[in-house]
């Protein structure tokens, strides 16, 4: 079947079936479970309205609990566990411990270190400079389409057009990498093998992360700076305040908690980030990170209890940042 018709088939029986199942489940709610008939109408109609919400949740809960919950336990178990010939033993806490022996494992808790130094903070101020700046243009619209395009782009194929920018030929040969080609051009002695280079391989890799997440900084920080109410910065105005004071002193300290809230979305992604390094490197010459090295143990080693104990360490590091950010969203939300 082709792909076209297959998603069109896939979507359409997808929406159809949820349609059916609300339907339905308001049908025998109304008509079977609690009919509003007879000296128990009121009732009826009531216990109905408390059931309603729960039974229109379902799907949702039962989503969450099958694709969320359940990986969590099944992986904490394994995490537990050694794989042998015909099941599985347990092994209680060896594969944290192996992991605190192996210097992989080391390298890259130390690269997710760097990345989360280097980032979300690139990103989120990034952002909010060209937030600023373009709510000045009267083309400001086109230039923040242009600049949130990369959002649309998936990691992997952004990484595909990176790994073009950082190509390397041998010297003598034409260069089709951006990067060679201008590093020659201002006189550089012969082409490098960017990717190879330990350390700045894997800043040529957050750029690409950058690039894709300032346009999602942007935006939601460009509706953070034009909600600020226009009274406090004439007021400033009046006061003799110039434009970086303004910048800095009025609009930044107001739009603080929502700078909070992209700072540790871009966090998360970051600390999760896998397919760029996956696709460019493959964790090669020192830019391993965790999820390529739980990939690593889990699909190449074969090694599910090291690789769940890998997940574990993530999940770990992301859940206080997801915790802080779901209530800073609500208090934003007051």
């Amino acid at each position: 079947m082709h792909p076209a018709l297959q998603a069109v088939l896939t979507v359409g029986i997808g929406v159809s079936s949820a349609i059916a199942y609300f339907y339905l489940a308001n049908m025998f709610l109304d008509k079977v479970l609690f009919p509003p008939r007879g000296a128990n109408a009121g009732r009826n109609i009531n216990r109905a309205n408390m059931i309603r919400p729960w039974v229109f949740l379902f799907p949702a809960l039962f989503a969450l609990c099958l694709y969320l919950a359940y990986p969590v336990v099944e992986t904490i178990r394994l995490s537990l566990t050694d794989r042998v010939p015909g099941g599985y033993e347990w092994a209680g806490a060896e594969n944290y411990v192996a992991l605190t022996k192996d210097p992989k494992f080391w390298e890259a808790l130390r690269n997710n270190f760097f990345w989360l130094l280097v980032v979300p903070g690139l990103s989120t101020a990034f952002g909010l400079i060209i937030a600023q700046l373009t709510d000045r243009l009267s083309w400001g619209n086109i230039a923040k389409s242009i600049i949130f395009m990369p959002m649309a782009i998936s990691f992997v194929g952004a990484s595909v057009i990176f790994k073009l920018v950082y190509d390397y030929r041998p010297a003598g040969e034409e260069q089709i990498g951006i990067l060679n080609a201008a590093y020659l051009a201002l006189g550089g002695s012969e082409p490098q093998a960017w990717l190879t280079i330990p350390g700045l391989n894997s800043f040529l890799l957050m750029i690409v992360l950058i690039w894709i997440q300032t346009g999602f900084a942007m935006v939601i920080l460009s509706a953070a700076l034009r909600g600020i109410p226009e009274e406090t910065i004439e007021a400033a105005i009046v006061d003799g305040a110039n434009p970086f004071q303004i910048f800095f002193k009025i609009k930044v300290p107001q739009i603080m908690p929502t700078i909070m809230v992209v700072w540790t979305t871009i966090t998360i992604v970051v600390l999760k980030i896998f397919d760029i390094v996956f696709a460019m490197t493959n964790g090669q010459w020192g830019t391993q990170v965790l999820a390529n090295y739980m990939y690593d143990k889990l699909f190449r080693a074969n090694d599910w209890g090291m690789g769940s104990a890998a997940a574990m360490v993530i999940m770990l590091l992301v859940l206080p940042i997801l915790v802080w950010n779901v209530r800073q969203a609500r208090k934003e939300m007051r």
